[in-house]
């Protein structure tokens, strides 16, 4: 559940009193537009897509109009532009005209939990406007505190200070950058993220202003349905597939699911965020999916989704990868039982697949849950390896993409 872009930010950004431009929506008038670029000179035209989209900029989706008629072209064009962002085609569904806030500065600010620490993370530079991974380290600094505590205005000025920022942009920030904190941890959010914050001059003091807005929620946390988002916010242009998986979040347990390479050819059941963090950078374009079926999923759930994962991309796949730690709370043998249940069905209506099956997991019932597997693979005359807990996710995920590599060039012999 992600939202991006100041159609709904600005007005999120609002209940933390944090500065925004004007913002004008897509049915605004000649009048309207022509009042709005008469403050600045000039009007910022963007995009609105559902979901977390960026890279809009460097995608040449982001006009800058110094008149009411260019920014009716500029609308035109924009209107249902298409973009293409981590692999996929995006439509967007109308625009904003924003108003444009001149500055000297633009600074780089995100709230997120590290998925190493489980603190509560914060990201700033003054360096910002641009995507933050091609900035060097001694221009960012990554910092926590203490979610009880909250983030507080030492916490900015020391960030700052250590950056050698400008004197000038030290204290505003560190007046207004701990708002954030709250409207993050009272609405359940997991990630919110500013790029850029513009600094405008208002009668010889700079006021940091937000100039575009990224945030995704907990669905989990109820506490996101208190700003009464309408629903159109969080759709997104979510392959058949994905909407499958997606309409059985209602029962206990994750079902989070990312196609990765439609062309992939190792698909993968990931329990917990360590394995699909680890798998999904090792398997890189092998993956036909990224997912987290982790949460203790009971028997029905676990053999509806994999039914619906082996009916869209078993066929292609060399390797079926079943990976995840040590479990605290998930039933393996329930997992398991759900999974291979699946499989057998599957393969009884759609034929048996050239596959390998490789299976590292570890928790309750372990035993039990692989002997379940074995017994199925054996009658279906698949050939598996299993490990344990006591062998690490990335050697396991690594021995898949060797079978994988091996597979395929025995395959392309043939």
């Amino acid at each position: 559940m992600q939202i991006t872009g100041m159609k709904f930010g600005a007005e999120l950004l609002r209940l933390a009193d944090f500065p925004v431009p004007e913002i004008l929506s897509s049915d605004a008038t000649l009048d309207e537009l022509n009042r709005l670029i008469h403050k600045r000179g000039r009007c910022v035209v963007k995009p609105v897509f559902y979901g977390g989209v960026g890279k809009k900029g460097k995608a040449g989706l982001v006009k800058i109009v110094s008149g009411a008629l260019e920014a009716v072209e500029a609308k035109k064009k924009l209107y249902f532009a298409s973009h293409i962002f981590h692999e996929r085609v995006i439509h967007a569904n109308g625009v904003t005209f924003e108003e444009f806030i001149p500055s000297s500065y633009e600074i780089y600010f995100n709230l997120s939990v590290s998925t190493l620490t489980r603190k509560v993370n914060f990201t700033l530079t003054h360096h910002g406007g641009v995507d933050i991974e091609e900035l060097p380290p001694d221009k960012v600094v990554e910092s926590s505190f203490d979610a009880i505590t909250g983030l507080k205005a030492y916490h900015i000025i020391d960030a700052l200070t250590n950056l050698k920022a400008p004197r000038e942009i030290i204290s505003p920030l560190a007046r207004f950058l701990p708002k954030l904190w709250e409207l993050y941890n009272d609405y359940g959010f997991i990630m919110l993220e500013i790029n850029p914050i513009r600094m405008e001059n208002r009668n010889g003091r700079l006021i940091p202003v937000a100039c575009d807005f990224k945030a995704q929620f907990d669905q989990d946390n109820p506490h996101w349905k208190r700003l009464n988002l309408p629903d159109e916010v969080f759709q997104t242009d979510l392959s058949p597939f994905e909407e499958e998986i997606n309409q059985l979040r209602t029962y206990q347990g994750q079902s989070d699911v990312v196609i990765i390479n439609p062309q992939g050819t190792v698909t993968s059941f990931m329990f917990g965020g360590g394995a699909n963090s680890a798998s999904t950078e090792i398997l890189g374009d092998k993956a036909t999916i990224s997912t987290d079926f982790g949460g203790n999923p009971p028997y029905e759930k676990m053999y509806k989704i994999a039914r619906i994962v082996f009916h869209h991309w078993l066929a292609q796949s060399h390797v079926l990868l079943i990976i995840g730690g040590k479990a605290n709370n998930t039933d393996i043998f329930v997992t398991f039982k759900g999974m291979f249940d699946a499989l057998r069905d599957h393969i009884a209506q759609s034929g048996r697949p050239d596959i390998y099956v490789v299976v590292g997991r570890g928790g309750p019932n372990l035993i039990k849950g692989m002997a379940y597997a074995r017994d199925i693979l054996d009658r279906l005359e698949l050939p598996y390896t299993f490990f344990g807990y006591d062998t690490s996710i990335v050697d396991v995920v690594q021995y898949a993409v060797e079978m994988d590599n091996w597979l395929a060039t025995k395959k392309s012999a043939v």
